[in-house]
């Protein structure tokens, strides 16, 4: 049944990709998502975590419920892939492959409406998960409580990895994420006559190279941190030293206590390392993400189904320091996020890269992995 869909499921993937939309503004992505549900005969709520859609499909008389989750945003990134169906929208792409979950799961929701089996069925369609936390809304407007389910399951396309390997963790998977701004104020002045001003361009600097101690010296080597300054901005004139500088870049960790301390320890610096200069810095921190912890047993289901269901290879990888906001669900119900291999011949560009875009030949995979723990958690006693 499902090969008859995967051709159709390529042109629902291929109009997504044409038509991005960025977090909590995918309404005619949702309204594409509902309008194809609706038609398999699926309850559907809409407008769940500001423009997430619900699907729900119950057979049976059992009380079993699974949830499987797709994320449906765009990236504010101007597209470069040269691919006939590029995104018409200026400044905006699928560059993570949220086109190729969002067909893969209306796909194997449209066989699920012709398949029997015993229980729930709930497709969670989340919006914004690329930094503006559709996760969380949506748990935060009651998910679990409004769609009862046993577990919920999320799958990501991985370009690192081959086609055919699954990675399922029995824990940690993708790292917790902050982001952080210091704002160093000093004095302007001339560009000729710097010994007039207190130079924030010098301190930033200073701060920049200061923060690379933090992973390196106050973390334990047996734990994972990162702090990468990713911007700098300030001074509009060559021979002006300007008033003010600005340095943004992002935090990741796994243990909570390690969290906290990369925000103490970047507060400590920065003050102190300005102050030497004779500047004030000033941080806004804010943590965005948990780390997406699998729970085990769920992610040994994924393990089982997709070795003895679809003969994938299952693999062992380490965790990922990116991260992901099916985080806030997991925190709240267990489940596992997994990856399916997506790597292509030739050049593969990697996520969020301009260059992105979603293997098709993955969509078959994806199909038949939803399908089979559709089957395998909801049979028939």
């Amino acid at each position: 049944m499902q090969g008859e869909h995967i051709e159709e499921a390529i042109k629902w993937r291929h109009h997504l990709h044409q038509n991005p939309e960025l977090g909590f503004e995918e309404h005619n992505t949702a309204a594409f998502i509902a309008s194809h549900l609706s038609d398999w005969g699926f309850k559907v709520t809409t407008g769940y975590g500001k423009t997430g859609v619900v699907g729900t499909l119950s057979k049976g008389s059992s009380a079993k419920a699974i949830g499987i989750r797709a994320d449906i945003d765009a990236l504010p990134i101007l597209e470069q892939s040269g691919v006939a169906y590029a995104s018409k929208v200026a400044g905006k792409m699928h560059a993570c492959g949220h086109d190729g979950h969002v067909a893969m799961a209306l796909a194997a929701a449209r066989i699920a409406s012709k398949s029997d089996f015993d229980g729930t069925v709930h497709f969670v369609f989340q919006p914004a998960e690329e930094n503006e936390g559709g996760g969380r809304a949506m748990v935060e407007q009651g998910l679990f409580k409004d769609f009862p389910m046993d577990r919920i399951f999320g799958l990501h396309n991985w370009p690192a990895l081959d086609l055919g390997k699954c990675v399922a963790r029995d824990d940690r998977m993708m790292a917790a994420f902050g982001t952080f701004e210091i704002k160093v104020v000093g004095r302007g002045a001339h560009g000729a006559m710097p010994h007039e001003g207190a130079d924030p361009i010098v301190a930033a600097s200073q701060i920049v190279s200061s923060l690379q101690s933090i992973a390196a010296r106050n973390v334990s080597p047996l734990e994972s941190a990162v702090v990468s300054a990713t911007q700098i901005h300030g001074g509009d004139a060559w021979n002006v030293i300007p008033e003010e500088v600005v340095i943004r870049g992002t935090t990741r960790w796994f243990e909570e206590t390690v969290g906290d301390k990369l925000e103490n320890r970047i507060r400590t610096l920065a003050t102190a390392v300005a102050a030497g200069f004779e500047c004030e810095a000033t941080l806004n921190y804010e943590y965005r993400y948990p780390a997406t912890i699998n729970d085990p047993e769920s992610a040994r289901i994924v393990r089982a189904t997709a070795k003895s269901a679809l003969g994938l290879d299952v693999v062992e990888v380490p965790p990922s320091m990116a991260a992901e906001d099916f985080a806030f669900m997991l925190r709240e119900k267990p489940g596992c996020y997994f990856w399916l291999g997506a790597k292509r011949e030739g050049r593969n560009p990697g996520l969020h890269s301009a260059y992105f875009d979603f293997n098709d030949a993955l969509l078959p995979t994806g199909v038949a992995m939803w399908g089979a723990l559709i089957e395998g958690q909801l049979a028939k006693a």
